[in-house]
């Protein structure tokens, strides 16, 4: 059990029947009357966020949540598949659970798989990935001082918007969390 006035962001909480993560947090202590703690609550299952107060004396159970390090294989049809690289056991899990996380995931790559009491309910990738690109257009020479952009097809079929100077081809390093191109590798 955790006390409303230890929360902190990153923590998980069970509350209502739904597990929630604590994206931000705020202790209040108005001049006139008794102090709160403010928060955003993100369920981690459906990815809906809502605001709540508590009391700073109230206390929620934390939530545990398993991450495990997966490979995952590939996709057939509307299952991904991941083995466990410890115990090769495999799973599947639809395109609902996934969602975008792949996105810039090849096959035969390294995952995180979460799961609460069992339940496999999001996939972490690497937060840095290098992808080939196989189809963008060509730049222009000196066509630089405006730090341009062009879309850009990456080999697992992203699009990601890359400087001119990058040519079809060339491999490049991209942020998983916002879809952005970092560098030339």
């Amino acid at each position: 059990m955790i006390s409303a006035g230890d929360f902190r962001n990153g923590i998980t909480i069970e509350f209502d029947g739904n597990v929630y993560q604590i994206i931000e947090f705020q202790h209040v202590k108005p001049g006139k009357g008794a102090a709160f703690v403010r928060t955003k609550l993100k369920n981690i299952k459906s990815g809906g966020v809502v605001e709540k107060t508590f009391r700073p004396t109230e206390k929620c159970p934390q939530a545990r949540i398993d991450r495990k390090e997966m490979q995952y294989l590939y996709a057939d049809g509307d299952l991904y598949n991941f083995m466990d690289t410890e115990n090769y056991e495999q799973i599947a899990l639809n395109k609902e659970t996934v969602g975008d996380a792949l996105k810039y995931v090849k096959e035969n790559e390294m995952v995180k798989v979460c799961s609460h009491n069992g339940s496999v309910f999001a996939i972490e990738p690497p937060l840095f990935v290098e992808l080939q690109i196989t189809e963008t257009e060509p730049g222009f020479k000196g066509d630089t001082a405006t730090g341009a952009t062009k879309p850009a097809i990456v080999e697992t079929g992203a699009q990601v918007m890359v400087p001119l100077f990058v040519d079809q081809g060339e491999v490049i390093k991209i942020d998983t969390r916002t879809g952005e191109y970092l560098s030339r590798v």
